[in-house]
């Protein structure tokens, strides 16, 4: 009995060494793996912070490398007279966009185009959405209430037989008759000016455009 009664007891104590010994790695763990989490956690945090630096940085950056918009006149040639402009705005945005120009040719503009597929407007366009049509490579004809009758309805008929084209009243523009381009704007007088059919050619869905092929239907058509 005294010899089962100790095997018994040292088998015990055998158990009870084991389980402290579990007990101690377990807790060894529990140590490390607080840690590793710990040290992950402000490995992360750190990242965080250099990393919205660097993003925010990179975006004061971009602002301040962000080219001014800069206008010229053709001198010389077949569009002599023209106003160029380059560096223009391409965000699309909500609500009344102040323009550098008038008629504008270019700039942040609606998300949604003026439908461009040689049509013909009667009433005043919403800027913002002609703007978006220059976009994709359409050339606009405006004209004010100078404009002859003659002349008007010679353009409205060279418009509805050209895509990528449109046509509306403005007012507000120095010429009687003025043909739009993305970054580009020619006044003229009359529609038998030869400088019509060359503007057309160059510019309906010329290299000036900066989304070539983009859509000149489905958008807004009032």
């Amino acid at each position: 009995m005294g010899s089962k009664g100790s095997k018994t007891k040292a088998t015990a104590a055998d158990r009870r060494a084991k389980i402290e010994e579990l007990r101690r790695a377990e807790k060894a763990r529990e140590r490390r793996y607080r840690i590793i989490t710990v040290a992950s956690c402000t490995v992360i945090v750190a990242g965080l912070a250099v990393g919205g630096y660097f993003l925010v940085d990179s975006g004061d950056k971009k602002e301040e490398k962000k080219a001014k918009v800069t206008s010229s006149v053709v001198k010389t040639g077949e569009f002599k007279g023209m106003r160029t402009w380059q560096n223009l705005g391409r965000t699309h945005v909500e609500g009344t966009v102040d323009y550098a120009m008038s008629p504008p040719v270019g700039g942040n503009h609606n998300q949604v185009w003026q439908n461009c597929n040689g049509d013909v407007y009667t009433k005043p366009l919403t800027k913002e959405n002609a703007v978006h049509s220059l976009e994709h490579g359409a050339v606009w004809v405006t004209y004010t209430d100078k404009a002859a009758k003659e002349d008007i309805a010679t353009l409205k008929a060279r418009v509805e037989k050209t895509p990528y084209s449109m046509m509306s009243p403005y007012q507000d523009q120095d010429a009687p008759i003025v043909l739009n381009a993305w970054g580009n704007q020619l006044d003229i007088q009359e529609a038998s000016d030869p400088r019509v059919a060359d503007f057309f050619k160059k510019f309906v869905q010329g290299k000036q455009t900066p989304e070539p092929g983009a859509y000149c239907t489905n958008g807004k058509s009032s």
